[in-house]
């Protein structure tokens, strides 16, 4: 590409700028995901933005209403981004100009990829003290930070230090001084610049394209850890759900979160810092929000992005409405079995733990009190949603342990947004619910008081037996129907697929692996049950081997001692004594029969001629 195909004067070249080369992230989300999200909301209308770095170009159709400055060192991006941008300066940041200031600068691409290998070198503080230095009073600095001992290193099975790739050039973990490597040294680097440090934002699954962006020190202080429970679940899982891994990260983030260390292994964070000296309605004094979700990032509907704000009242629901946004008639929705409502997300977020972690921490203590406490209180919660016939409608009828909180003795669903397009019977539902639980407790290895020996189904009958209602295999049959039917209007299945689904899910086995990453740890131990179970079956066909063979010596051993009886004289002797007897006995019988059948008739003569 060359600048006569990019828009006249809107490209800057005052040198360094890297011919060959591109930095524009390869994965990419709807509309720019949640940091576009965010992003709008701090650039107030008609701000001068500088965008410090390469971004997906989703963000600045976002920024919009704002005259946005590009600063990147790639010119084949800068030809990209030139046709959304108002300016375009390529070079790294040793081409900004030293008399420019702007309203917010935004590096959440971090502050590496700005600086070109074919200029001056500063440093990572060299590049901050000039980002800085474009900052007017009163305006404000997004930076994003990648955490060198964050959750995608941990559960990578190839370590950083062995990438060869060519963007592989700058050390990316604790080993350079010059780069600060916690939030800690982020901030204190941010207050030397001699800008004030605000909010922070951990970014999960990963920097580059976050589908989470969680208030890091809510996470430290444990605040809404039932939504903090579901969100970082399943942004993990569907992030690294088609990679091999080397543990479960969903489990580690969650883990993570109850110990109070979210943060801290967030594979990155962003924080916003202002200048001192600006107004008091400066662009990142307004409401920020706690969290803000990607939505449909794990194949499944997209409304957009979620957030979460706190207020006077508590936290409470927001949707972003973006270009992603689809209605319920859409066709990933054929509303044969659910869809989702984007509408329902304007009320208060539920407090409380989320009910599914609080199965799994019981189950692994072997507290049956609290699990069928539990379980009593999610099947009497249904219970009090259902209609005269039993039935459950709306997102009571999708009420699982993944989306409900318990606060005490309360129990609420989470996002209420997952809607059944039907009624469906009160025992299906808590069938299906159970199910679900009993399928992720069974495939995950976890530790559990039942026995090793049953099925999915049967655990999921037991369950239900502790919830206070008497499931039945065929009930259970029906759930897992229910929940093929669910997963398949959500994800757009056609009928060839959704049957294919619900083959798989009624074939599910303690035995197998969970879904999602193909974790070297849940594989071992998926592994280490499958060997137990083939032990077992061993063993037992080992001891019916035995027992037949034992039987068939006693039965030729008896069938031994009667052909020695039966050759023996004292045997021929006793059937010359007893076959007279027995002849005898025979002709006797028949006698009596004929004598029977000879008074017959006389006996009839006899009552008729009484009767007359």
């Amino acid at each position: 590409m060359t600048t006569e195909t990019a828009p006249a004067g809107r490209i800057s070249l005052p040198g360094g700028e890297m011919l060959a080369w591109s930095d524009l992230p390869k994965g990419r989300l709807a509309d720019g995901g949640p940091l576009a999200a965010l992003a709008a909301r701090v650039v107030p209308s008609g701000a001068r933005v500088l965008l410090a770095g390469p971004h997906d170009p989703a963000l600045l159709d976002r920024l919009a209403h704002a005259e946005v400055t590009c600063l990147l060192r790639s010119h084949p991006d800068a030809v990209v981004l030139a046709q959304r941008a108002t300016r375009v300066i390529v070079g790294g940041p040793a081409g900004l100009p030293d008399d420019e200031t702007y309203d917010v600068v935004i590096a959440a691409a971090g502050l590496d990829p700005i600086e070109s290998v074919e200029g001056t070198r500063l440093g990572w503080d060299g590049v901050l003290a000039r980002l800085v230095a474009a900052v007017r009073p009163g305006g404000a600095l997004l930076l994003r930070l990648d955490n060198p001992l964050g959750l995608h290193r941990l559960v990578a099975t190839t370590p950083w230090y062995a990438a060869r790739d060519d963007s592989a050039w700058v050390i990316g973990g604790v080993l350079d001084p010059a780069h600060p490597a916690n939030r800690g040294q982020l901030r204190q680097r941010i207050t030397d610049s001699g800008l004030r440090p605000s909010a922070c934002w951990a970014a999960y699954p990963d920097g580059a394209t976050a589908t989470a962006l969680l208030d890091a020190d809510q996470l430290d202080h444990g605040a809404g850890r039932g939504l903090f429970d579901a969100v970082l679940h399943g942004a993990c899982a569907g992030a690294f759900a088609p990679a091999t891994v080397l543990q479960d990260p969903a489990r580690l983030a969650v883990d993570a979160l109850h110990a109070g260390r979210a943060a801290d292994l967030a594979p990155a964070w962003l924080l916003l810092a202002h200048r001192p000296g600006g107004p008091t309605d400066s662009p990142g004094d307004a409401e920020l929000p706690v969290a803000l979700v990607q939505t449909g990032s794990s194949g499944q509907p997209g409304i957009g992005v979620l957030e979460v704000r706190d207020g006077p009242s508590g936290w409470r629901w927001g949707h972003v409405a973006t270009a992603d946004t689809r209605a319920p008639s859409a066709p990933f929705a054929s509303r044969e079995a659910a869809y989702r409502d984007p509408d329902a997300l304007t009320g208060p977020v539920p407090s409380g733990r989320l009910l599914h972690t609080l199965l799994l921490d019981a189950a692994l203590r072997r507290d049956l009190t609290t699990v069928r406490a539990l379980l009593h209180g999610y099947a009497g919660w249904l219970a009090d949603q259902a209609d005269a016939d039993g039935r459950l409608a709306g997102a009571a009828a999708l009420a699982s342990a993944d989306n409900m909180v318990v606060d005490g003795e309360r129990f609420a669903v989470l996002d209420p947004s997952w809607r059944a397009a039907d009624r469906l019977p009160g025992d299906v539902v808590l069938a299906r619910g159970l199910w679900r639980f009993a399928a992720a407790l069974l495939t995950g290895g976890y530790a559990h008081p039942w026995s090793s020996t049953l099925d999915v189904a049967g655990l999921t009958v037991v369950l239900g037996g502790l919830a206070g209602h008497d499931l039945d295999r065929t009930t259970v049959a029906e759930a897992v129907q229910v929940e093929a039917a669910i997963t398949a209007s959500l994800h757009g299945l056609d009928a060839e697929h959704r049957t294919a689904l619900a083959t798989d899910l009624q074939a599910v086995e303690p035995t197998d692996p969970p879904l999602g990453a193909h974790s070297y740890q849940q594989l071992r131990e998926a592994w280490l049950r499958q060997r137990e179970e083939i032990s077992r079956l061993a063993a037992l066909t080992k001891w019916t081997d035995e027992l037949l063979t034992s039987r068939e010596r006693a039965l030729r051993r008896a069938e031994a001692k009667i052909g020695l009886l039966s050759g023996s004289i004292s045997y021929r002797v006793g059937r010359l004594a007893i076959t007279p007897a027995r002849l005898a006995k025979r002709g006797a019988r028949a006698a009596k029969r004929r004598a029977r059948a000879a008074l017959a008739p006389k006996q009839l003569v006899t009552e008729q001629e009484e009767q007359q």
